[in-house]
C-alpha cells in the first residue's frame, strides 16, 4: 500500500499545473501555490491547521474505537481554535442526533450531542470555530439555504464543561442555495470559505466550486444572512478517469494558505490531493 501511494502520489504530482485561479471581482486572486498529497484512508475527509503551522489530518481510519461502538461511524471536516480540536460526527442514516467531540491542549476528550430538529439532516460534514472562539459552524449535506450555528462547545461558557446537550443558537442563512458542502472555515470574522461537491453546474457555473460567504457583521448569536458567491473551480486533477470528490479545506491565518482537498477516481483514490492557495 505505501508503495501504491507513493507511486500514485508521485503521478498526481507530476500533473499538478501549478496555475493562477481566478476570484470572485474585487477581491484578491487566490492563486495555486502548491500541491501535496496524503493517504486518504487516514486524511481524506479533513484537515486543520495547528499553532506551530503542522496539519491535523481526519479519516475514516481518524474514528476511535469507543466512538464507533456508540455509532458514529463517520468523521467530518475538523477545525482547531485556542489549541482545542474540534471534530464532527454522524452516525447511521436512522440516527436522531449529530456530535461534536472536543480534544482539549491535555488530550481530554469531551463529546457534545445534538438532537435534530425538525426537519434537520443527520449529516455533519464540517466543523468550524470562529475566530473569537465563542461560535461552531456546521453545515448539512445536499440543497441547503443555511448553516447552523452552535455555542462553541468548551470555549464558549454557556456550555457544559464535561461534554453534554448541544443545542443550536441560530443560523446563518445564505441568499442563494448551495449543495453537498463537505468543509468551511472562516478567512476573517465576516467571511467564510466552503468546498462543495456540486458537480451539477446548475447553482454555480463552475463544478465542484469554492464558494465564499460574505456575512455583515461578525457572527454574534443572533441570525444573520450570508452572501453567497463562487471563486472558482477546485482542480480535478488525475491520470485515473472517474468521479472526484471534494472534501475538507483550511485556512492558515498564520501563513496566509488556503488548502482543499480533492480525492481522485478509481485506484488513484488511495491518495488525496491537498491543493494550496495564497492571495495574491
Amino acid at each position: 500500500m505505501k508503495r501504491q501511494l507513493t507511486l500514485v502520489a508521485a503521478l498526481l504530482s507530476a500533473l499538478a499545473l501549478g496555475a493562477g485561479t481566478a476570484s470572485a471581482a474585487g477581491d484578491p486572486a487566490w492563486v495555486e501555490s502548491g500541491t501535496a498529497h496524503t493517504d486518504t484512508l487516514g486524511g481524506g475527509q479533513g484537515l486543520a491547521t495547528r499553532a506551530d503551522g503542522s496539519l491535523l489530518y481526519r479519516g475514516l481510519a481518524s474514528i476511535p474505537l469507543d466512538l464507533r461502538f456508540k455509532g458514529w461511524n463517520h468523521i467530518g471536516d475538523p477545525d482547531i481554535a485556542r489549541g482545542h480540536t474540534f471534530d464532527a460526527y454522524q452516525g447511521p442514516d436512522t440516527a436522531t442526533s449529530k456530535m461534536f467531540a472536543v480534544t482539549t491542549p491535555s488530550g481530554k476528550r469531551y463529546e457534545y450531542v445534538h438532537q435534530l430538529n425538525p426537519g434537520e439532516k443527520l449529516n455533519n460534514s464540517f466543523a468550524t470555530v470562529s475566530p473569537d472562539g465563542q461560535w461552531l459552524v456546521s453545515g448539512e449535506w445536499g440543497e441547503q439555504r443555511r448553516l447552523q450555528v452552535f455555542p462553541a462547545p468548551l470555549l464558549n461558557p454557556s456550555t457544559p464543561q464535561t461534554g453534554g446537550d448541544l443545542k443550536e443558537a441560530w443560523q446563518i442563512t445564505l441568499d442563494k442555495p448551495v449543495r453537498d458542502i463537505q468543509g468551511c472555515d472562516f478567512v476573517t470574522d465576516t467571511r467564510l470559505v466552503c468546498a462543495s461537491n456540486d458537480a451539477t453546474g446548475t447553482l454555480f457555473p463552475e463544478i465542484r466550486p469554492l464558494l465564499q460567504v460574505d456575512l455583515p457583521r461578525k457572527v454574534d448569536g443572533q441570525p444573520v444572512t450570508g452572501t453567497v458567491k463562487s471563486l472558482f473551480a477546485l482542480p480535478q486533477r488525475s491520470v485515473c478517469t472517474g468521479t472526484f470528490e471534494t472534501e475538507g479545506v483550511d485556512f492558515d491565518a498564520g501563513s496566509g494558505t488556503l488548502r482543499a482537498e480533492m480525492i481522485p477516481p478509481g485506484v488513484c483514490a488511495v491518495a488525496t490531493a491537498v491543493y494550496s492557495y495564497k492571495q495574491g
